[in-house]
């Protein structure tokens, strides 16, 4: 039995989950914990960590580390993703969290965080053709997926948070900046040759704004669960709910059942990609997947395993 610690350190949040991993190779996961530590909140076109965000991510790794450290048999992967991925000081940043916490952190690249994900949806959702769409507090990853394989992938550098702050969605919205930010995104999605092939696909649905979105519209229906995993929505739900939020300021988003308080300032620029890419979309389903970059990292890990056992 080996347990396998996998920190992943986000744009809007730093999460961390412990698996068991059997000589089988069969897993389970025993803990996960997450925290919202706004690690991307006031870079700036400048790209600069900001003090009270690394502060924040600091302290949240070394809370953690009191969860794992001790496991017997433990390996430890850390990786981070857009905001430690644009900053210009991310490497004073990763030097000092090396110092404090032990921890290296290998800064994933757009590409190979897409393609984590794809491992993670392809591997728990029985889906032939599907657009994956995961998006961060800096970053949004696409994947083509044709016939359970990553046909086309790609990072974009916006998210939830760098969206929110640079087309000022955080409070009551207004036109000018609404359409502005709607028309970057649907202009850089119209730069991407290959998405005129993911019109008529369903959307799997990664990240914390789409998580959001998926407990909104569980509390609106009344509906109880923890997990979200293969839960449906239509179109005419997420336009619904992007409705709703556009028409209330901050303080009424707050109040808003299923949408944690953190996150009230943020869910605009958050589901901007989504609706954007409705808007192109033709099939009109969304999917939502709870596996992502974490169980594409467990899944790489456990194939290296048994391999090199083979080998050997």
């Amino acid at each position: 039995m080996e347990n396998l610690a996998i920190v992943d350190l986000g744009s809007n949040s730093v999460r961390m989950a412990i698996t068991e991993i059997a000589d089988n190779g069969d897993f389970r996961e025993i803990k996960r914990v997450k925290e919202n530590t706004r690690l991307s909140e006031g870079m700036g076109t400048e790209k600069i960590l900001q003090p009270q965000a690394i502060e924040h991510t600091i302290a949240a790794l070394k809370r953690f580390k009191r969860l794992y450290q001790g496991l017997p048999n433990l390996q430890v992967r850390a990786i981070t993703t857009a905001a430690v991925r644009q900053a210009k000081n991310r490497r004073e940043f990763l030097d000092r969290v090396k110092k404090e916490t032990g921890l290296e952190f290998q800064v994933l690249s757009g590409r190979k965080e897409a393609y984590y994900d794809y491992l993670g949806v392809v591997r728990t959702l029985k889906l032939s053709h599907c657009l994956i769409l995961d998006v961060g507090g800096a970053s949004s990853e696409l994947i083509l997926v044709q016939h359970k394989k990553a046909r086309d992938l790609i990072s974009l550098p916006f998210g939830a948070v760098n969206l929110s702050e640079q087309y000022h969605l955080g409070g009551f919205v207004r036109a000018d900046d609404l359409f502005r930010a709607q028309s970057m995104v649907m202009e850089r999605f119209n730069k991407i040759p290959w998405l005129r092939y993911a019109t008529r696909v369903p959307i799997v649905l990664l990240g914390g704004a789409n998580r959001t979105l998926a407990r909104m519209t569980y509390a609106h229906r009344r509906q109880h669960g923890n997990s979200f995993h293969g839960y449906r929505l239509s179109s005419k739900v997420v336009y619904g709910t992007y409705r709703e939020l556009l028409n209330r300021n901050l303080a009424q988003r707050k109040k808003m059942p299923g949408l944690e308080a953190d996150r009230a300032d943020i869910i605009i620029g958050g589901m901007l990609p989504l609706v954007c890419l409705l808007q192109r979309n033709s099939d009109g389903r969304v999917i939502f997947s709870e596996s992502g970059v974490r169980e594409g990292i467990i899944t790489e890990y456990i194939q290296k395993r048994q391999k090199g056992e083979q080998n050997g």
